[in-house]
C-alpha cells in the first residue's frame, strides 16, 4: 500500500534524477509528470487560491528506481531506472527481453511482466531505462471471493513454472514481486503516485468492477535477481542470501553453503501464501477457505530443499485440488479467520454471486479445467 506524504515543494535527491532525465526520455517518447518538468514551479505557488492537498503535482515519488509517465499515444506506463556496471549482475534487461520474445510472449502461461521498451543510457550514462505496463497491487484492491484468490495463485503458479521450464529462476518471489493488471476494475483511472484518488485528482478511485465478471491477469516483475539456468549447468546454485525473503531455511545453515536456486523460488512463493492466506502471521491474519491448500504448501516450503517439488508438480497437483472445490466455497466471500458478512453485506454478496453464476462466469475467473 502506497503511503500519502505531506506535499513538498522541493524534489528530493530521488525525484532530482527523474527531472534530470525529463528531456531525454521525452524526446523517447515518454513524458513524466508535470512535476518533474524542469523548471517546475508548485501549482499552488503559482496560484495561492489552490490547496496543495488538491494539486496533482503535490505527490511525490517515494520509489527510487521506479516512476510513471505517459507515453506518446496517453498509455500511462512505469519506467524502470536499470544501472549497469554496478558491480554484480543486473538480468533486468536480458531477462525480460528473453520472455517478450515473440516466441515466448505469445505463451498464456508466460506472466512475465512485458518489456515495452528499452532506452539506452544517454551519453556518459550507466542508467538505461525499462519501460513496462503500469500494474497494481495484488491485493488493492482486495478480492471479493475465495475463487478470486485462487486464480491468482494458480496464475502466479504457472508463470513461475514457465519461469523454470525456459531455464530462468527468477530469484526473487515475495509479495510485492507479483503484480495485477487492475485499472478494469476502477471507474476512472487511479493515479499511479496514489492509487485511492482518481488520476484527474477530481475525487476517490472508486472499485466497481469484479475479477469474477471482468477477469485480469497477474505478472511477475524485477527480474534483478534472476538466473538463466542452462540445463547442462545443473545443479543451479547461487550463494545465499538473496531476495527480500530471508526466512529461507539454507540461508541459515552453518557456513552459508551456495544454495539451489529453483528450490529458493519455491520456498519463497509458498512461504508468500502461508504468510497472507493460509497460515498470517504478526503482520497478516490467515484467511478462510484455503486449508485445502496447506499440504501443497507444507510440501513448498519444506525445509529440505530436495524435498519441495518441482513447479511443474505445484502447478499439477493445485489443479487436482481446486477441482475438488465446490461452487458454494468458490463463491464463498473472501474474509479472514474470525470474520464474517452479516445482514445487507451478505446478502449483497450472495446475490451478486448468484447473478454471476447465472450468467455464466467461472467461480474461478476465466479457469479452464484441464482435460482428462
Amino acid at each position: 500500500m502506497l503511503l500519502f506524504y505531506p506535499p513538498s515543494e522541493e524534489l528530493d535527491g530521488i525525484e532530482s534524477f527523474w527531472r534530470d532525465h525529463y528531456e531525454y526520455l521525452k524526446e523517447h517518447g515518454y513524458t513524466l509528470r508535470d512535476r518533474y518538468r524542469p523548471g517546475w514551479v508548485p501549482s499552488w505557488i503559482k496560484d495561492p487560491s489552490k490547496k496543495a492537498s488538491k494539486c496533482e503535482d503535490s505527490l511525490a515519488q517515494r520509489f527510487a528506481q521506479v516512476l510513471d509517465a505517459t507515453r506518446a499515444d496517453g498509455t500511462v506506463v512505469i519506467i524502470k531506472d536499470i544501472k549497469l556496471n554496478s558491480g554484480f549482475v543486473r538480468e533486468d534487461i536480458p531477462v525480460g527481453k528473453y520472455f517478450s520474445s515473440p516466441g515466448l510472449a505469445a505463451d498464456p502461461r508466460n506472466h512475465c511482466v512485458p518489456i515495452l521498451d528499452v532506452i539506452d543510457p544517454p551519453s556518459g550514462s550507466n542508467r538505461a531505462f525499462l519501460v513496462m505496463p503500469w500494474l497494481f497491487s495484488v491485493m488493492d484492491p482486495p478480492f471479493e471471493t475465495v475463487g478470486e484468490a485462487i486464480d491468482f495463485f494458480r496464475q502466479i503458479f504457472e508463470g513461475l513454472a514457465f519461469m523454470h521450464e525456459n531455464n530462468v529462476a527468477h530469484g526473487d518471489c515475495k509479495w510485492n514481486n507479483f503484480m495485477a493488471d487492475a485499472a478494469s476494475l476502477f471507474s476512472s483511472p487511479p493515479h499511479p503516485a496514489y492509487p485511492y484518488i482518481r488520476r484527474d485528482f477530481r475525487g476517490k478511485a472508486s472499485v466497481t468492477g469484479s475479477r469474477t465478471r471482468t477477469p485480469i491477469r497477474y505478472f511477475l516483475i524485477d527480474f534483478n535477481l534472476s538466473m538463466f539456468c542452462p540445463p547442462q549447468d545443473a545443479p543451479h546454485l547461487r550463494q545465499p542470501p538473496w531476495g527480500g525473503d530471508r526466512s529461507v531455511p539454507e540461508f541459515s545453515l552453518p557456513d552459508k553453503p551456495p544454495c539451489e536456486i529453483y528450490a529458493v523460488d519455491i520456498y519463497c512463493t509458498g512461504n508468500f501464501i502461508r504468510k497472507f492466506f493460509t497460515r498470517g502471521d504478526d503482520h497478516h491474519k490467515a484467511k478462510q477457505g484455503f486449508d485445502f491448500m496447506r499440504e501443497l504448501i507444507n510440501d513448498m516450503t519444506n525445509p529440505d530443499p530436495l524435498k519441495r517439488p518441482p513447479m511443474t508438480e505445484v502447478v499439477s497437483r493445485f489443479d487436482v485440488l481446486i477441482q475438488r472445490l465446490d461452487d458454494k466455497a468458490l463463491r464463498s466471500p473472501y474474509l479472514e479467520v474470525g470474520q464474517e458478512l452479516r445482514g445487507m453485506d451478505l446478502w449483497k454478496h450472495r446475490f451478486k454471486h448468484w447473478i454471476y453464476r447465472l450468467r455464466g462466469f467461472p467461480a474461478i475467473p476465466g479457469y479452464v479445467p484441464p482435460r482428462s
